[in-house]
């Protein structure tokens, strides 16, 4: 896997996560997917995504998107 990949396996694991949470836990876990989107949409923008840095600071392989 790329750090494109890493990064979009990684959104939706959060998204998924925070889906689950809200409807299990608490209604506030929903902001946790708001941030993740919001996150998406700047980095879309800008280029900057700090998930994408830690990635590749562990090493995963540049991709098209972040590299």
């Amino acid at each position: 896997m790329n750090i494109d990949q890493t990064v979009l396996a990684f959104a939706g694991v959060v998204v998924l996560a925070s889906l689950a949470l809200g409807w299990l836990v608490s209604p506030y876990w929903l902001l946790l997917a708001a941030f993740a989107g919001v996150n998406m949409i700047q980095a879309s923008f800008t280029g900057f995504c700090p998930a994408a840095i830690v990635f590749k600071k562990l090493g995963v392989k540049s991709g098209n998107a972040f590299s």
